[in-house]
């Protein structure tokens, strides 16, 4: 609830410090006293935009602080999670107004935005005004005042879930079909290049293999005709060999003749015939290496162009051809899983729709009943009201096409003031009086299932007076009961029903050259002398105390 309402420097109010109690409250005061300064103030602690007007004059700025006590559990806690905002059992809300229009916004000292001032001040504070165009005159919001009524926020939050889960499946199907789509564009050419480099077979190290060879043949086929003319020098019809074997043998003959002498030149020919040997044996064995079969060129020719067109139509290393057509094989494969797969998430997705569909048709039939429970509630409110020729509705309309977070259905509350006209929405229909009173009726029949802890109503009871003014009042009382109540009122009837009495009033300060607005918390005595001039105007009579005293004493 609201503790403490701190003000300084707006409009007319210089300084002001307010503490506020449970049940319910009236604020009362002349016309022009500045109670409508004092709920802008607060407003403005709330979120609301900001103006440079609201500065009183004179003043670089204005500034409102509001201080609210929590219960245990209470939403604001769990708004403020990750904001590093230290939160106990108070909740202080600061607002500072620059004359120039700017300005700036604190949660328990901390700076946040206006924005994140608003989201929090919903959960803690609803003012309601017969111009109100927000709270229960807005039909984004009728729809979880259904709910609410009925005690069917379980069964939203099932449906909210199950939309998660169903929103969770379809976007993992989309995505695994996207995959498998593109997979299957790029199917026919994985397959064919996979049966290509299969059918190549490219062993590790081969073109280095392949090209070492066919440089070889192809040198060998250069030198060849060299080596034959040199092995038929060694060993043709021309060769030195014979000659020299002829020699030696005819110097051995002679050797027993002249040892001396010829033992040394037979030595040497001995040498020279085994060094011609030996070169004998390396010609042939050369010219045994140079002669190659012509096809086997040709081959290994046919092989190494194919290895290097492959690597060039994959733009691939020659040795990196054997794992791209690996990954082809996976990429086969990991389509056909893929298939698999795809008919497995819509497996899930269709059950997950399913699920979604029986969540939100029965939430919808229980939002059919929590709504004509809510119509007949409402109803038996109005006849105090004087609205007794009125009617109430709540339009709920199923759509099984509108697949959301929040179900089937879309809601709104509709009235009809005079019979035979045609229902339309609250703001449109109801006048200003009219709709104070439709808000106050919802209100009650919606207290029970929750509300923000603070509710402040500004002058709903303007226009009205007598017996409908004493049944806003009680209806003010039961409120009161489930909530801090805190209302700005003309209506003496009203005003003796409270539990707490603030007067405000606007006097001369300083020496009488400027006026500040003033608020006073009023006593039994004080209190009965307010609502005695709120029943007979400037002069008040025995008679207007006596029936103050009197509806005081009825309201207790």
């Amino acid at each position: 609830m609201l503790a403490r309402l701190s003000i300084r420097d707006v409009v007319l109010i210089d300084q002001l410090e307010l503490e506020f109690c449970a049940g319910f409250t009236i604020l009362t005061g002349e016309t022009g006293a500045g109670k409508s300064i004092l709920l802008d103030a607060l407003s403005l602690a709330l979120g609301a935009r900001g103006d440079g007007g609201l500065v009183r004059h004179g003043e670089a700025q204005g500034q409102v602080t509001a201080v609210f006590e929590l219960p245990p559990g209470h939403a604001a806690h769990a708004l403020l999670e990750g904001q590093d905002i230290e939160i106990g059992d108070e909740l202080i809300l600061r607002r500072v107004q620059l004359a120039d229009g700017r300005t700036r916004a604190y949660v328990n000292d901390q700076n946040v935005s206006a924005l994140a001032l608003r989201s929090l001040a919903s959960a803690l504070v609803e003012i309601h005004g017969q111009h109100d165009e927000r709270a229960l005159t807005d039909p984004a919001t009728h729809r979880e005042l259904v709910d609410a009524y009925g005690g069917l926020e379980p069964e939203a939050r099932a449906v909210q879930a199950s939309f998660a889960a169903l929103r969770n499946a379809e976007r993992a199907l989309e995505a695994e079909q996207a995959r498998v789509a593109t997979a299957e564009a790029e199917a026919e050419f994985a397959r064919h290049a996979h049966e290509e480099l299969s059918r190549l077979a490219v062993q590790s190290g081969e073109e280095e293999t392949l090209a070492a060879r066919r440089q070889a043949m192809m040198q060998g086929e250069k030198v060849a005709a060299d080596i034959r003319e040199a092995r038929d020098h060694l060993t043709g019809d021309a060769a030195i060999l014979p000659v020299l074997l002829s020699v030696s043998r005819r110097l051995q003959r002679r050797m027993r003749q002249a040892p001396a002498l010829i033992e040394p030149s037979v030595k040497a020919l001995d040498e020279a015939l085994e060094a011609l040997e030996g070169a004998t044996r390396a010609v042939e064995v050369a010219l045994e290496a140079c002669e190659f079969d012509p096809n086997e060129l040709e081959r290994c020719e046919e092989r190494l162009f194919a290895l290097r067109a492959m690597s060039r139509k994959y733009a691939t290393p020659i040795d990196n051809l054997p794992a791209l057509a690996q990954k082809y094989a996976d990429d086969l494969t990991a389509l056909a899983a893929g298939r698999s797969e795809v008919a497995r998430l819509e497996a899930k997705a269709a059950a997950a729709g399913a699920a979604y569909a029986a969540a939100a048709a029965a939430l919808s039939t229980a939002r059919e009943k929590s709504a004509r429970a809510l119509e007949r509630a409402v109803t038996a409110e109005l006849p105090p009201l004087k609205l007794e020729r009125a009617e109430f509705r709540v339009d709920l309309r199923r759509d099984d096409a509108l697949v959301s977070a929040t179900g089937y259905d879309r809601a709104e509350f509709l009235v009809r003031t005079n019979p035979g006209a045609r229902p339309g929405p609250l703001m449109k229909v109801a006048s200003g009086g009219e709709l104070a009173r439709f808000l106050l009726a919802i209100k009650v029949c919606l207290a029970e299932q929750g509300t923000a802890p603070t509710l402040v109503f500004d002058e709903i009871d303007t226009g009205v007076g007598g017996a409908v003014a004493d049944a806003m009042g009680q209806r003010l009382a039961r409120l009161s009961a489930q909530a801090q109540v805190l209302a700005v009122t003309h209506a003496p009837q009203v005003a003796a029903r409270a539990q707490n009495h603030y007067r405000i009033v606007k006097s001369a300060v300083g020496k009488g050259d400027r006026v500040a607005t003033r608020v006073a918390r009023l006593g039994a005595g004080e209190r009965r002398e307010e609502i005695a001039r709120m029943l007979a105007g400037a002069e008040i009579t025995h008679e207007a105390r006596a029936a103050a005293g009197s509806l005081i004493e009825k309201a207790g």
